[in-house]
């Protein structure tokens, strides 16, 4: 267990240093949102396209880990929009974005560190695999059950405008349709623009974990434990469960299920928060929930590094 804490504690370290950073004044608030900014607009998407205008996609692009982890991703949005729905009462559009807590992983921040650290840079093809599609296929999720939920009486025929809208509004959708084209039509790219790309790649994780510390000082525990709870559950237990069992169905190969099951059990990352305040619904219980699930996933994620082979 110790062993395994030593590779999960680093990015929880990065992280309280920008909590207490910006706890003790030493950095602010508007810095923290800033250098978040920069992290999600900028280096990651700048990460992300690197990765996947480079991948071997007839190689990695591995149906069953694919298969394995959305067979979760959608058990969990179902779990997440039921409970809080008939559990908890909550009307609709909370519920679609309490399920949205419950689905979207922090892939990027946490996922992909955790898995460096544990099995090295080579193992995290199954990783970026699973980030091809993850922005893309969440938000659309996540997007077109809201605007279902929120309907009542809006033209259907208004739904495609809306959702292609606000997913090509999010820089995370257009690096990974950017790279997705730049590989798919092999254009070639000057070696001097993939150096500074890489470069600011490299800035991504750790600045992004800096500031994700900071967020969390602001949106600190208030209210609705018991939802907090539920989507804690379904984000840590169930959905990685139901990936390791589809994995075991599918024939994931061992680096893929590695992959698939540590992405599936970090905790919802700041999207959740992001996607709630997108629609100004369940706010409080996406950013306690965001809190909770990382502190709780520091236990969570080394139980499941522990088991997986």
């Amino acid at each position: 267990m110790f062993d395994i804490l030593t590779i999960v504690l680093p990015v929880f370290i990065v992280m309280s240093f920008g909590y207490l950073a910006v706890w003790r004044g030493l950095f602010s608030e508007k810095h923290t949102d800033g250098l978040m900014a920069f992290a999600q607009n900028f280096a990651i998407p700048c990460l992300l396209f690197s990765a996947i205008s480079t991948i071997d996609l007839g190689q990695n692009f591995n149906i069953p880990l694919l298969t394995s982890f959305y067979t979760g991703v959608v058990s969990a949005f179902i779990i997440g929009l039921l409970g809080a729905r008939f559990i908890f009462g909550r009307p609709w559009d909370d519920s679609v974005a309490i399920a949205f807590c419950c689905y979207f992983s922090n892939t990027l921040l946490l996922g992909l560190p955790i898995t460096e650290r544990a099995y090295g840079p080579d193992a995290l093809l199954g990783n970026y695999t699973i980030i091809t599609i993850h922005a893309p296929f969440g938000y659309m999720l996540g997007i077109i059950s809201m605007e279902l939920a929120r309907a009542q009486g809006t033209p259907l025929r208004t739904l495609p405008r809306k959702v292609v809208t606000a997913m090509f509004s999010n820089a995370l959708v257009l690096s990974i349709a950017l790279g997705f084209i730049v590989n798919l039509g092999q254009i070639p790219i000057p070696a001097v623009l993939t150096d500074a790309i890489d470069l600011m790649g490299r800035a991504a994780l750790p600045a992004a974990l800096f500031a994700l510390g900071g967020i969390l000082f602001q949106y600190r525990p208030e209210g609705d434990m018991r939802t907090v709870l539920f989507v804690c559950t379904v984000s840590l237990g169930f959905h990685p469960l139901i990936v390791w069992m589809m994995g075991n169905m599918t024939g994931v190969s061992t680096d893929a299920f590695r992959s698939a099951v540590i992405t599936a059990s970090v905790a919802p990352g700041i999207n959740a928060y992001v996607f709630a305040n997108m629609y100004g619904t369940a706010k409080r219980v996406a950013a306690t929930a965001v809190l909770v699930a990382t502190v709780a996933s520091i236990v969570t994620t080394a139980l499941w590094l522990s088991v997986l082979p």
